[in-house]
């Protein structure tokens, strides 16, 4: 897998064919989105992912989708209809949930753009597969069994692809990318919380590309 990117990603380009590590940011503060964006994109990593996790993230979304051309912006924890409508209008290229419903599965295939809805258990990655879904997210993949459980998996359900994302890395990264049903990760070392702080982008830009170099 490499990081480049198409100029769109469209509805059925999977999230997991975007990089193979994405970002995973909580921002506070809209002013750091753009400047946050601009240096994972310097570092090599395009595809991020802003969680609705603070009042300040439709804002960023809608920002580094209008200013940062080389970034492919997403949106995660997507837990709602109304969350897939509020993101994609604001410019979100992908979803990312951390779980499923049906409705919420419908309104994310609507919305034309790609997705990952979130599982962890063997029972849920079935459920998925039989309405048509194979490419998921595994969250929270550290807590729910890690590269064990995803390996354990690989064999009875080999159609099933992850973005394991929760408690990753750039040292466990590796071991998760090496396994058959993994096609990228998620995770948020590279945009440590003293970085954003400080404003440092250039730290943010050199975690980035270290981050990057796992998909070489």
């Amino acid at each position: 897998m490499t990081s480049s990117l198409p100029p769109a990603a469209p509805s059925d380009t999977s999230v997991l064919d975007l990089a193979p590590v994405i970002p995973v940011v909580v921002l506070h503060d809209v002013a750091d989105a753009v400047p946050l964006a601009r240096a994972l994109v310097a570092g090599g990593l395009p595809a991020i992912e802003v969680t609705l996790r603070t009042p300040a993230a439709l804002d960023a979304i809608r920002a580094v989708a209008a200013e940062v051309p080389g970034a492919v912006v997403g949106a995660g924890t997507v837990i709602s209809p109304q969350h897939v409508r509020d993101t994609v209008d604001a410019g979100a290229r992908f979803l990312v949930s951390p779980g499923w419903t049906d409705a919420l599965l419908e309104a994310m295939r609507e919305a034309g753009v790609p997705f990952l809805p979130g599982v962890s258990t063997t029972s849920e990655v079935v459920a998925l597969l039989e309405r048509g879904v194979s490419d998921m997210k595994f969250f929270p993949a550290e807590a729910a069994g890690g590269t064990a459980y995803l390996k354990a998996l690989s064999a009875p359900l080999p159609q099933a692809r992850f973005c394991p994302t929760g408690g990753i890395s750039l040292a466990s990264a590796p071991s998760y990318l090496a396994l058959p049903n993994v096609a990228c990760v998620g995770g948020s070392w590279m945009v440590p919380d003293d970085a954003v702080a400080a404003k440092d982008w250039d730290r943010v830009a050199r975690l980035a590309a270290e981050a990057a170099a796992l998909g070489a």
